[in-house]
């Protein structure tokens, strides 16, 4: 009896041993699968970077003030300022370089209280040294991540520089030809050598030119710090008109499908050139369409 008795506790023991090892084998096994998992979605292209904003030239018939009470209304938070904007409210002035500081530091409330930020300025093209310190200077008051401008040649080793001071960078913008800068190749060859110039893709600008804006982007990989949202009626026509975004000849989802395979994280500016004194309801359109298709790109 008691060696039957032996055996039988020997037997339980060992059944209890191979019981808690296949359960701490499935839980080491769940554990994979969930480390597993998270790793693929961390690997997964996302848009969670992504900013919308508007570029103040699609309010440019009103003053700062103003516009930013439509860029709340279409429930925007960040903004592409220009220079030359009047700045409206109890504000003098124009946006810009030559900004008292009373001015700025009273936009910098409005802006606040509004909970609106200025992401970026442009489009610009100084033609000095001295207006480009101003530049980048303004730029760092504000707290930009970047300034889109379309700069001469020979300041291409000057911008480079300030933006590595500063930590903001310049973004090459395309306008529709003839432009130094209407083809990527073009602003390629100003990011060769120079760490902070890269670019800022208008997607319409270059349907206007006769390309595709995905490829495009592919061929900036890499480069690009932000974009103009945009869309319009004709191909390969420099004068082709605007439309509200999703109605005209750009595969906008295309374009969101490929900045998203690149992992971008910078800021796509809606720029819409028409309708100009009430194109609220066009950039309300184009943000909620925007969400949407962000939206499918996410499942």
């Amino acid at each position: 009896m008691k060696l039957i008795a032996g055996f039988l506790v020997s037997m339980l023991g060992i059944f209890a041993i191979t019981s808690c090892n296949s359960n701490s084998s499935s839980a080491n096994n769940a554990d994979s699968a969930a480390v597993a998992n998270a790793d693929a979605a961390t690997n997964v292209g996302t848009t969670a970077g992504f900013k919308l904003g508007v570029q103040m030239w699609t309010f440019r018939m009103f003053p700062v003030a103003d516009a930013l009470n439509k860029v709340d209304s279409a429930g925007i938070k960040h903004i592409e300022a220009f220079w030359g904007q009047k700045l409206g409210g109890d504000m003098k002035g124009e946006f810009g370089i030559n900004m008292s500081a009373e001015d700025k530091e009273k936009l910098k409330k409005l802006l606040q209280s509004k909970g609106i930020d200025i992401v970026a300025m442009g489009v610009i093209s100084p033609g000095t040294k001295e207006e480009w310190i101003k530049a980048f200077d303004l730029a760092k008051e504000f707290g930009l991540k970047y300034i889109t401008a379309e700069p001469k040649k020979e300041f291409w080793d000057l911008i480079d520089n300030l933006g590595g001071a500063s930590g903001i960078k310049i973004a090459i913008h395309d306008h529709p030809k003839p432009n130094a800068y209407e083809h990527p190749d073009s602003v390629l060859a100003a990011i060769q050598g120079h760490p902070n110039i890269g670019a800022c893709a208008d997607i319409g600008h270059w349907a206007r030119n006769g390309l595709d804006p995905v490829e495009c982007l592919k061929k900036l990989e890499g480069h690009v710090y932000g974009g103009h949202l945009k869309d319009i009626v004709k191909f390969d026509d420099p004068k082709a008109a605007d439309t509200v975004v999703s109605k005209g000849v750009i595969n906008i989802p295309a374009v969101l499908a490929e900045l998203k395979r690149q992992s971008f994280d910078g800021m796509l500016s809606i720029e819409h050139e028409s309708n100009w004194y009430n194109n609220l309801p066009d950039v309300t359109f184009t943000r909620e369409y925007y969400d949407a298709e962000v939206g499918k790109l996410n499942k």
